[in-house]
Protein backbone atom coordinates (compact mmCIF):
# COMPACT_ATOMS: atom_id res chain seq x y z
CA UNK A 1 0.00 0.00 0.00
CA UNK A 2 1.98 2.71 -1.80
CA UNK A 3 1.23 6.58 -1.56
CA UNK A 4 1.97 8.10 -4.77
CA UNK A 5 0.86 11.59 -3.62
CA UNK A 6 2.86 13.17 -0.50
CA UNK A 7 3.52 16.93 0.12
CA UNK A 8 5.93 15.95 3.08
CA UNK A 9 7.51 19.45 2.71
CA UNK A 10 4.38 21.13 3.77
CA UNK A 11 4.78 23.55 6.60
CA UNK A 12 2.16 21.99 8.26
CA UNK A 13 4.06 18.80 8.96
CA UNK A 14 7.21 21.28 9.92
CA UNK A 15 6.62 20.34 13.88
CA UNK A 16 6.18 16.77 13.63
CA UNK A 17 7.38 15.72 10.26
CA UNK A 18 9.92 12.20 11.91
CA UNK A 19 6.03 10.92 13.52
CA UNK A 20 4.17 11.65 10.75
CA UNK A 21 6.23 9.11 8.53
CA UNK A 22 6.28 6.77 11.54
CA UNK A 23 2.74 6.67 11.90
CA UNK A 24 2.45 5.95 7.97
CA UNK A 25 4.55 2.89 8.24
CA UNK A 26 2.92 1.66 11.31
CA UNK A 27 -0.29 1.72 9.60
CA UNK A 28 0.67 -0.62 6.93
CA UNK A 29 2.00 1.90 4.47
CA UNK A 30 4.53 0.63 2.08
CA UNK A 31 6.05 3.25 0.55
CA UNK A 32 5.96 7.29 -0.09
CA UNK A 33 6.45 9.26 -3.18
CA UNK A 34 6.98 12.99 -1.88
CA UNK A 35 5.95 15.61 -4.39
CA UNK A 36 8.10 18.47 -5.65
CA UNK A 37 5.92 21.72 -6.54
CA UNK A 38 8.66 24.22 -7.46
CA UNK A 39 12.41 23.94 -7.63
CA UNK A 40 13.21 24.39 -3.51
CA UNK A 41 10.27 22.29 -2.33
CA UNK A 42 11.60 19.38 -5.35
CA UNK A 43 15.08 19.74 -3.63
CA UNK A 44 13.23 19.50 -0.38
CA UNK A 45 11.72 16.38 -1.46
CA UNK A 46 14.86 14.91 -2.61
CA UNK A 47 16.21 15.56 0.62
CA UNK A 48 13.33 13.97 2.99
CA UNK A 49 13.27 10.84 0.96
CA UNK A 50 17.34 10.67 1.14
CA UNK A 51 16.75 10.72 5.20
CA UNK A 52 14.00 8.20 5.34
CA UNK A 53 13.78 4.60 4.41
CA UNK A 54 10.87 3.66 1.26
CA UNK A 55 11.01 6.98 0.74
CA UNK A 56 11.46 8.19 -2.98
CA UNK A 57 10.96 12.35 -4.61
CA UNK A 58 9.40 13.79 -7.63
CA UNK A 59 11.21 16.71 -9.00
CA UNK A 60 8.99 19.34 -11.01
CA UNK A 61 7.46 22.35 -11.26
CA UNK A 62 3.62 22.96 -10.39
CA UNK A 63 1.39 24.86 -12.95
CA UNK A 64 0.55 27.32 -10.20
CA UNK A 65 4.09 28.25 -9.72
CA UNK A 66 5.05 27.68 -13.97
CA UNK A 67 6.07 31.97 -14.27
CA UNK A 68 9.20 31.07 -12.25
CA UNK A 69 9.75 28.52 -15.36
CA UNK A 70 13.25 29.53 -16.71
CA UNK A 71 15.83 28.30 -18.69
CA UNK A 72 17.89 27.00 -15.55
CA UNK A 73 14.56 25.59 -14.35
CA UNK A 74 15.49 22.67 -16.32
CA UNK A 75 19.02 22.12 -15.94
CA UNK A 76 18.15 22.42 -11.98
CA UNK A 77 15.14 19.33 -12.56
CA UNK A 78 17.84 17.77 -14.68
CA UNK A 79 20.87 17.81 -11.87
CA UNK A 80 18.30 16.30 -9.21
CA UNK A 81 16.53 13.70 -11.67
CA UNK A 82 20.37 12.35 -11.25
CA UNK A 83 19.72 11.39 -7.72
CA UNK A 84 18.17 7.88 -6.50
CA UNK A 85 15.62 9.07 -4.89
CA UNK A 86 13.94 10.99 -7.79
CA UNK A 87 12.35 8.85 -9.69
CA UNK A 88 9.61 10.95 -11.58
CA UNK A 89 9.51 14.11 -13.19
CA UNK A 90 6.63 16.73 -11.83
CA UNK A 91 4.58 17.58 -10.23
CA UNK A 92 3.76 19.39 -13.53
CA UNK A 93 0.83 20.10 -16.06
CA UNK A 94 -2.10 22.83 -16.77
CA UNK A 95 -4.43 24.48 -13.99
CA UNK A 96 -6.75 26.79 -15.79
CA UNK A 97 -8.99 26.79 -12.01
CA UNK A 98 -6.99 29.45 -10.51
CA UNK A 99 -4.46 30.30 -13.42
CA UNK A 100 -2.18 31.66 -10.50
CA UNK A 101 0.41 31.59 -13.19
CA UNK A 102 -0.83 32.36 -16.74
CA UNK A 103 -2.10 29.70 -19.70
CA UNK A 104 0.92 30.46 -21.50
CA UNK A 105 3.39 30.27 -18.89
CA UNK A 106 1.86 26.82 -17.69
CA UNK A 107 1.75 25.63 -21.46
CA UNK A 108 5.59 26.49 -21.83
CA UNK A 109 6.36 24.92 -18.43
CA UNK A 110 4.40 21.81 -18.90
CA UNK A 111 5.99 21.03 -22.49
CA UNK A 112 9.45 21.72 -21.40
CA UNK A 113 8.97 18.73 -18.63
CA UNK A 114 7.52 16.60 -20.36
CA UNK A 115 10.92 17.19 -22.37
CA UNK A 116 12.76 16.58 -19.69
CA UNK A 117 11.46 13.30 -18.70
CA UNK A 118 11.00 11.98 -22.31
CA UNK A 119 15.05 12.78 -22.30
CA UNK A 120 15.83 11.53 -19.13
CA UNK A 121 13.37 8.66 -19.54
CA UNK A 122 11.42 9.01 -16.74
CA UNK A 123 8.20 8.97 -16.03
CA UNK A 124 5.93 12.37 -15.23
CA UNK A 125 3.88 12.95 -12.51
CA UNK A 126 1.09 15.29 -13.74
CA UNK A 127 -2.03 17.78 -12.65
CA UNK A 128 -5.00 18.80 -14.29
CA UNK A 129 -7.82 20.94 -13.63
CA UNK A 130 -10.47 22.38 -15.92
CA UNK A 131 -7.66 22.13 -18.51
CA UNK A 132 -8.22 18.45 -20.07
CA UNK A 133 -8.41 19.23 -23.75
CA UNK A 134 -5.28 21.39 -23.79
CA UNK A 135 -3.57 19.10 -21.67
CA UNK A 136 -4.01 16.01 -23.98
CA UNK A 137 -3.20 18.22 -26.87
CA UNK A 138 0.09 19.30 -24.87
CA UNK A 139 0.62 15.89 -23.87
CA UNK A 140 0.05 13.45 -27.12
CA UNK A 141 2.85 14.22 -29.14
CA UNK A 142 4.89 13.03 -26.10
CA UNK A 143 3.71 9.68 -24.40
CA UNK A 144 5.55 7.24 -27.15
CA UNK A 145 8.45 8.82 -26.06
CA UNK A 146 7.73 8.78 -22.26
CA UNK A 147 7.79 5.22 -20.21
CA UNK A 148 4.96 5.89 -18.06
CA UNK A 149 2.67 8.49 -16.59
CA UNK A 150 0.48 9.36 -13.69
CA UNK A 151 -2.09 11.75 -13.56
CA UNK A 152 -2.58 12.33 -9.81
CA UNK A 153 -5.48 13.35 -7.61
CA UNK A 154 -7.86 12.40 -10.28
CA UNK A 155 -11.02 14.60 -9.88
CA UNK A 156 -12.62 14.11 -13.15
CA UNK A 157 -15.61 12.89 -15.44
CA UNK A 158 -15.61 9.30 -16.88
CA UNK A 159 -15.47 10.43 -20.38
CA UNK A 160 -12.25 12.25 -18.99
CA UNK A 161 -10.80 9.20 -17.57
CA UNK A 162 -11.64 6.89 -20.59
CA UNK A 163 -9.83 9.71 -22.67
CA UNK A 164 -6.95 9.29 -20.45
CA UNK A 165 -6.92 5.33 -20.14
CA UNK A 166 -7.22 4.98 -23.62
CA UNK A 167 -3.18 6.75 -23.59
CA UNK A 168 -2.12 4.38 -21.47
CA UNK A 169 -2.05 6.63 -18.66
CA UNK A 170 -2.26 5.67 -14.70
CA UNK A 171 -5.20 7.26 -12.56
CA UNK A 172 -4.37 8.69 -8.50
CA UNK A 173 -7.11 8.24 -6.65
CA UNK A 174 -7.27 9.99 -3.57
CA UNK A 175 -9.51 10.77 -0.52
CA UNK A 176 -11.89 13.08 -2.22
CA UNK A 177 -14.12 9.75 -3.70
CA UNK A 178 -14.98 10.00 0.36
CA UNK A 179 -16.44 12.87 0.22
CA UNK A 180 -20.21 12.37 0.09
CA UNK A 181 -20.83 16.03 -1.74
CA UNK A 182 -18.07 16.22 -4.05
CA UNK A 183 -16.58 12.47 -4.98
CA UNK A 184 -20.06 10.72 -5.87
CA UNK A 185 -19.16 10.96 -9.67
CA UNK A 186 -15.38 10.20 -9.26
CA UNK A 187 -16.77 6.85 -6.87
CA UNK A 188 -18.84 6.24 -9.62
CA UNK A 189 -16.82 5.62 -11.94
CA UNK A 190 -13.94 3.45 -10.16
CA UNK A 191 -15.04 0.85 -12.17
CA UNK A 192 -14.02 2.11 -15.06
CA UNK A 193 -10.39 1.79 -13.97
CA UNK A 194 -8.85 -1.11 -14.48
CA UNK A 195 -6.73 -2.59 -11.49
CA UNK A 196 -3.26 -1.98 -13.48
CA UNK A 197 -3.62 1.57 -14.02
CA UNK A 198 -5.10 2.53 -10.18
CA UNK A 199 -2.92 4.42 -7.91
CA UNK A 200 -3.73 5.04 -4.81
CA UNK A 201 -2.39 8.21 -2.48
CA UNK A 202 -3.45 11.02 0.23
CA UNK A 203 -1.99 13.99 -1.27
CA UNK A 204 -1.51 14.68 2.40
CA UNK A 205 -1.83 17.26 4.41
CA UNK A 206 -4.58 18.13 2.03
CA UNK A 207 -8.07 16.24 1.40
CA UNK A 208 -8.80 14.69 4.87
CA UNK A 209 -11.30 11.83 4.26
CA UNK A 210 -14.62 13.26 5.51
CA UNK A 211 -15.90 9.70 5.73
CA UNK A 212 -13.45 8.92 8.87
CA UNK A 213 -15.16 7.52 12.03
CA UNK A 214 -13.73 8.70 14.39
CA UNK A 215 -13.32 11.76 12.56
CA UNK A 216 -9.46 12.76 13.57
CA UNK A 217 -8.95 15.53 15.53
CA UNK A 218 -6.98 17.71 12.83
CA UNK A 219 -8.50 18.11 9.41
CA UNK A 220 -4.56 17.51 8.74
CA UNK A 221 -4.26 14.62 6.42
CA UNK A 222 -1.24 12.11 7.26
CA UNK A 223 -0.09 9.19 4.65
CA UNK A 224 -1.27 7.10 7.41
CA UNK A 225 -4.88 7.24 6.47
CA UNK A 226 -4.24 5.98 3.48
CA UNK A 227 -5.77 2.35 4.69
CA UNK A 228 -8.93 4.15 4.97
CA UNK A 229 -8.84 5.48 1.26
CA UNK A 230 -7.70 1.66 -0.16
CA UNK A 231 -10.46 0.19 1.81
CA UNK A 232 -13.10 2.32 0.50
CA UNK A 233 -12.21 2.27 -3.13
CA UNK A 234 -11.60 -1.28 -3.08
CA UNK A 235 -15.75 -1.84 -1.41
CA UNK A 236 -16.85 0.84 -4.08
CA UNK A 237 -15.24 -1.36 -7.00
CA UNK A 238 -16.23 -4.61 -4.91
CA UNK A 239 -12.47 -6.03 -4.70
CA UNK A 240 -10.55 -7.70 -2.03
CA UNK A 241 -8.86 -4.75 0.10
CA UNK A 242 -5.66 -7.10 0.34
CA UNK A 243 -5.54 -7.83 -3.27
CA UNK A 244 -5.87 -4.64 -4.74
CA UNK A 245 -3.14 -3.42 -2.11
CA UNK A 246 -1.08 -5.45 -3.38
CA UNK A 247 -2.12 -4.62 -7.17
CA UNK A 248 -1.54 -1.03 -6.95
CA UNK A 249 1.97 -1.87 -4.95
CA UNK A 250 2.97 -3.67 -8.45
CA UNK A 251 1.74 -0.87 -10.51
CA UNK A 252 4.00 1.76 -8.34
CA UNK A 253 6.85 -0.90 -8.94
CA UNK A 254 6.10 -0.94 -12.77
CA UNK A 255 5.83 3.09 -13.70
CA UNK A 256 7.97 4.19 -11.37
CA UNK A 257 11.18 1.16 -10.86
CA UNK A 258 11.12 1.24 -7.12
CA UNK A 259 12.17 -1.09 -4.69
CA UNK A 260 10.29 -1.96 -1.38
Amino acid sequence: MFDIGLNLTSAQFAKDRDEVVARAFAAGVSGLLLTGTNLYESEQAQLLAQRYQHCWSTAGVHPHDSSQWAHESAEALHRLAATPEVVAIGECGLDFNRNFSTPEEQEMAFTAQLALAAELGMPVFMHCRDAHERFLALLDPWLEKLPGAVLHCFTGSRQEALDCLNRGLYLGITGWVCDERRGLELRELLSVIPADRLLLETDAPYLLPRDMQPKPASRRNEPAYLGHIAERVSYWRGEDAQWLAAQTDDNVRRLFGVQF
